[in-house]
């Protein structure tokens, strides 16, 4: 084929500088010089390199490009194998180059369990296998899995690589695995598959031999002609331009062609020649940048007045307890949690960035690829610069300045993870002149050494090719030892039994089993504003006290009484639509289990439908969240310990900005990273999601929800949850306390019984809005969370945590906090009359506000002292 790309007049494939000195051809389809260039190795066995442009390891490319092939081939994988094998699937990547690539395979197929291998041994973790490598210049490759029966099973087993050149690394991972794990079917997956006929000829005899079917998924497939002798005279080339021109020091090497008989083309006509991808399934393309000067390569006076670049660091807030990537494997839980945390981390990263920089590379960390990968996508959409992403590598490489060639520049610098092999060199290529205003440097917390930050290390030799260079680390995840979950498993039955009415709450002893603690002997009320003082100062956290308990007015219950008549029949319909969608999508039987304890009366409800629709008598519990602490974990072990995670459902009333949904899918991963058991769906039913949060909801209208009204007199006379080390020990439930003396205006059951009359009125609409609802598209769009940061910075307040979007949340403001200031959607109605009331009661101006997509949002005082009360707004900051 013709070995040029016809990008452009000037267009050079970069693959011919290689291609004219050795004679090397690549044969195949017409998209293969698209993908790939040619560069000469520094190894014994192989003097050629396939370069990739698409995989964003040695050339730095588009984070939609890289992410788009890998999830490509993963859709593919999924058509081949049909949704109940797909559901099946285990994909395993190759160390280091295929890291991110076989995880963005797994994006692709969607509910696929992911793991790669790594050369890094990790004290306490089991080999669960382990291959090698025949070309490479570092060859063992093991299987560390957290949990050994990943590779257990007779479903798929998904094997990515970037290249196929052989096939031998293939058969050895399948030999390896299919004795110790032996299953039906494999599956070969790669960017390009370069195999000879003969090479071919071999898997598929290993696939009859071992009585398996062995399918392979490639992006583009070829050959690469080798004339005789082309690994010596590889060998001699490289170490003739080796020792005219080295590239320790981030300079290009030169040689008899390189930029001194040729001319010193700019670097990005090479660089951004892989964003012109034609096989892009995105259909993205890289822009042509201006020209940038390269210095020449013994100009060391020019060298020596140039600039050395800024270097800060970025706390990304990595979630506790998430991997860093798939080597002890990355399961969809996984991904749902990290793609929940991307955009404030994502958001951290911006800030650090320079407002005017053109353009960004964002540079992983050998293994450690899909991390920065997915960062630098969302940032790619998240600011006006060009973003670029490649990560640093082991894989020595020539680097000769010339368009014609792969690998333009490369920076050397010592190993700064402390490798099982030793101390070593370490590469990142055509980073250097390529005219990046900002590097982002990601690597694991394992590898933020001091050799990281020596001034031979990697950020030293990025500050001297770019002005801004940002360091983020992400915690390197080690599993907990196997003996850890053994233990945790004998907690359970430590533990007492839930507590039930009429002994614990008003509710009869069969609605609802409360996992906690009563504390009803111990003073845990504290006035409102000492609270707020307390808790904005980060003297204490809100769940360490309770706020005095609201007495309603008269006025007030008045309004609760009209409010409960209004709205029953719409929440009953409600009630049902949540129901049977978690009946029809969730568990035939679910175990409901109700966040305490705004959940608690809609976890009732839910269990009195399911008794009057279908005949169900589902159990019915109550547990703590606390924001910032988590879920109760002994809870979540007494359930485990008495039902399948599976069944288990959670319930809250409704949706704000989406704090505990994204809190609770946090904390359940770290249940199971613990040891916990596995299984638990962290994705909350709600009755009412106005932020659009969640996928299962009853409606996503804000409107008044009565039980929001009150406290503990419409919550089975039970109080907030309380969570303190003096009282909380590490194997006791979550306390709270039973109201007894409230009994006099307790509303709960008379709310439950209001809303679970209008149930045979509401059936036929029920049925109706759930079919269409299931039918339908509910993705979240966290357009809650959107505005709750708009309003958050508009109004100076500069923290999301005091601003309550909706009427639920509005109202707790009112009764539980320092209000500053109620906005009010414009014509909002009847919804709002106790919202009004309850501000005028404190004092709280109502600021109306036309474009709201809440019917109503309370503002928390902000940086509240007992100083600056009531609306005057004197300890904003703006």
């Amino acid at each position: 084929m013709n070995n040029a790309v016809n990008n452009g007049d000037d267009a050079i494939w970069s693959g011919t500088w290689v291609a004219e000195r050795l004679g090397v051809e690549l044969v195949g389809d017409d998209s293969l010089t698209d993908l790939l260039g040619l560069a000469l190795r520094r190894n014994p066995k192989r003097a050629h390199l396939l370069v990739s442009h698409v995989l964003g390891k040695h050339v730095p490319q588009s984070p939609s490009v890289v992410h788009g092939h890998g999830f490509t081939l993963g859709r593919r994988v999924r058509e081949l194998l049909g949704a109940e094998e797909a559901a099946r699937a285990v994909v395993l990547g190759y160390a280091e180059t295929a890291t991110g690539l076989g995880h963005c395979v797994a994006d692709g197929l969607g509910t696929a369990p992911y793991l790669h291998s790594t050369r890094r041994p990790v004290a306490g973790v089991v080999t669960a296998g382990g291959f090698e490598e025949s070309h490479s210049h570092a060859t063992s490759h093991l299987l560390l899995p957290e949990d050994p029966s990943l590779l257990v099973g007779d479903g798929p087993l998904v094997l990515v690589d970037d290249e196929f050149s052989t096939g031998n690394t293939v058969l050895n991972t399948i030999r390896e695995l299919h004795e110790r794990y032996p299953r039906r079917r494999y599956v070969v997956v790669a960017l390009v598959d370069m195999r000879s006929a003969a090479d071919a000829g071999r898997l598929a005899e290993f696939a009859r031999e071992i009585d398996a079917r062995v399918d392979l998924i490639a992006t583009a497939s070829g050959s690469v002609r080798l004339p005789e002798g082309v690994l010596e005279k590889g060998q001699e080339l490289v170490a003739r331009y080796e020792a005219e021109g080295p590239a320790s020091d981030g300079r290009p090497s030169a040689g008899p062609r390189g930029p001194l008989a040729q001319g010193r083309a700019p670097l990005e006509k090479a660089v951004d020649l892989e964003a012109d991808v034609k096989s892009d399934p995105l259909g993205a393309r890289g822009t042509a940048r201006p020209a940038t000067p390269h210095l020449h390569p013994d100009d060391n006076r020019m060298r020596q007045t140039r600039p050395v670049g800024r270097t800060s660091r970025v706390d990304l807030f990595w979630p506790r307890g998430l991997p860093d990537g798939g080597r002890h494997g990355f399961t969809p839980r996984h991904r749902t949690r990290l793609e929940t945390a991307l955009p404030a981390m994502t958001a951290r990263l911006a800030e650090a960035i320079p407002e005017d920089a053109r353009r960004v590379l964002v540079l992983g960390f050998e293994e450690l690829m899909y991390a920065p990968l997915r960062l630098a996508l969302e940032l790619e959409g998240s600011v006006p610069a060009e973003v670029r992403y490649s990560t640093t590598t082991r894989s020595p490489v020539l680097a000769v300045a010339d368009p014609g060639y792969a690998i333009r520049s490369r920076l050397v610098f010592p190993a700064h993870d402390d490798p099982a092999d030793g101390p070593g060199e370490r590469y990142a290529y055509n980073v250097a002149d390529a005219g990046f205003d900002a590097v982002v440097a990601v690597v694991d917390s394992v590898a933020d050494t001091p050799e990281l930050h020596a001034p031979d290390g990697l950020l030293s030799q990025l500050a001297a090719h770019t002005p801004h260079v940002v360091l983020a680390v992400v915690p390197s995840y080690v599993p907990e030892p196997l003996y850890v979950a053994a233990l945790s498993e004998e907690r359970p039955a430590m533990l007492p039994e839930p507590l039930r009415g009429p002994a614990f709450s008003s509710y009869a002893p069969e609605e609802v089993g409360w996992l906690l603690q009563d504390l009803s002997d111990v003073t845990l009320e504290a006035p409102t504003e000492e609270r707020e003082e307390a808790i904005q100062s980060g003297g204490a956290h809100y769940a360490e006290s309770l706020p005095v308990e609201y007495q309603p007015s008269e006025q007030y219950q008045e309004l609760f009484h009209a409010a409960l008549q209004t709205s029953s029949a719409r929440i009953a319909q409600a009630v049902g639509v949540v129901t049977d969608t978690v009946i029809a999508e969730r568990s035939p039987r679910p175990v409901l289990v109700s966040l305490a304890r705004a959940g608690t009366p809609v976890g009732v409800l839910m269990r009195r439908w399911a008794q009057f629709r279908h005949g169900l008598d589902l159990p019915h519990y109550a547990v703590s969240i606390v924001r910032g602490r988590g879920i109760d974990a002994n809870a979540l072990r007494w359930l485990a310990a008495h039902h399948d995670p599976r069944d288990v459902v959670f319930v809250d009333g409704w949706t704000g900005k989406g704090a505990i949904t994204r809190e609770l899918a946090a904390a359940v991963e770290e249940f199971e990273a613990g040891g916990g058991a596995a299984g638990f769906d962290p994705e909350i039913a709600v009755l009412a999601d106005p932020g659009s949060c969640v996928r299962t909801f009853g409606t996503r209208d804000d409107f008044l929800i009565p039980s929001a009204c009150l406290n503990s007199t419409v919550s089975g006379l039970i109080s907030r949850t309380v969570l303190r080390a003096d009282l909380v020990g590490p194997d006791d439930f979550h306390g709270a306390k039973f109201y007894r003396e409230l009994a006099g205006t307790d509303v709960s059951v008379a709310f439950l019984d209001a809303v679970a009359a209008r149930f045979p009125e509401v059936a036929e609409a029920v049925a109706g809005a759930v079919k269409e609802l299931l039918a339908g598209d509910r993705t979240p769009s966290w357009e809650g969370w959107a505005a709750v940061e708009r309003i958050s910075e508009e109004y100076g307040i500069h923290d999301v945590n005091l601003v309550k979007p909706g009427v639920g949340e509005t109202t707790r403001v009112l009764l539980r906090r320092v209000p500053w200031k109620i906005l009010a959607r414009a014509g909002a109605g009847a919804d709002l009359d106790h919202v009004r009331l309850l501000a005028e009661q404190r004092g709280v101006p109502v600021e109306e506000v036309g474009d709201l997509p809440y019917t109503c949002v309370g503002l928390i005082h902000p940086q509240y002292t007992r100083g600056a009360t009531g609306a005057d707004g004197r300890a904003v900051t703006v």
